[in-house]
């Protein structure tokens, strides 16, 4: 049987971006008053603001005040710059090398904060390496410089809302994983839950923790369509918006019991 797995998915950009409000409230990081206020004054809309709605926007200011300074990605870990204050945003170049290698990794760990950013600059060193793109076979003056993210491709987004593919699949003879690393803010997991939840698809079992190593590694929740479609979701507990770079040991225990139809 052939399935596919989705992890921290957007589905519906303007949705998991509203979600996050929810979410923050969820987590402690917007109070109860403000996040009622919110969702009563915006009626639940935090992306398409009627700009004459002045009681939502004065609330959308105090929720920004109180999100703006959290890690989308992992809501625990520090917010960071990315590499550092002479750089903007994370990007090869010389200057890196000269500046930043003896700032980051030479400095004692206890007089700088551990920040994420700092793991990605070590695959801009290896993959920039003249010997390593010679190994790798890559043709001399094809790539110029390889970039984590490539923000060069042109498209256009005309897909706004995917969900209807997925209520596609679910009439299909497929299984679907579909996992959140839990302290996602920038696609939480209660929009992708919302989005589940919307197929109408037929709850086989209670939400419960499964584990790994005899501690809880998340909460799975298992759904189908007769004896053709199912659809396992799961969080991922602690894990960011990429789960498995977060959680490795229990992504890879869901994933292999997963294919193994085992039970999480």
């Amino acid at each position: 049987m052939m399935g596919y797995v989705l992890g921290n998915p957007v589905t519906c950009e303007a949705k998991d971006i509203s979600q996050r409000i929810p979410f923050g409230h969820k987590t402690a990081l917007i109070s109860d008053e403000l996040y009622e206020s919110t969702k009563k004054d915006c009626n639940g809309d935090y992306v398409n603001v009627d700009p004459t709605n002045g009681a939502c926007l004065t609330d959308l200011e105090m929720v920004s005040r109180c999100l703006e300074k959290i890690y989308l990605a992992q809501i625990l870990e520090p917010m960071c710059s990315f590499i550092s204050p002479n750089h903007t945003r994370l990007k090869w170049s010389r200057s890196i090398l000269d500046e930043t290698i003896i700032n980051v990794v030479s400095m004692p760990q206890q007089s700088r904060p551990w920040c994420r950013n700092y793991n990605y600059l070590y695959s801009y060193i290896w993959a920039n390496d003249r010997n390593v793109q010679e190994a790798l076979h890559i043709r001399e003056g094809t790539k110029p410089q390889w970039d984590r993210c490539n923000e060069s491709l042109s498209y256009t987004k005309d897909v706004p809302n995917s969900v209807i593919y997925h209520r596609y699949l679910s009439k299909t003879s497929l299984r679907a994983l579909i996992y959140s690393g839990d302290h996602d803010l920038a696609i939480p997991y209660v929009g992708t839950l919302d989005w589940i939840r919307s197929l109408n698809l037929t709850l086989l079992g209670p939400w419960s923790p499964w584990f790994v190593d005899g501690q809880v590694a998340g909460y799975s929740i298992l759904y189908a369509v007769g004896l053709k479609y199912d659809l396992t979701y799961t969080t991922i507990k602690g894990g960011g918006h990429t789960a498995p770079e977060y959680k490795p040991k229990e992504c890879f225990a869901m994933v292999d019991r997963w294919f193994s139809y085992y039970p999480l």
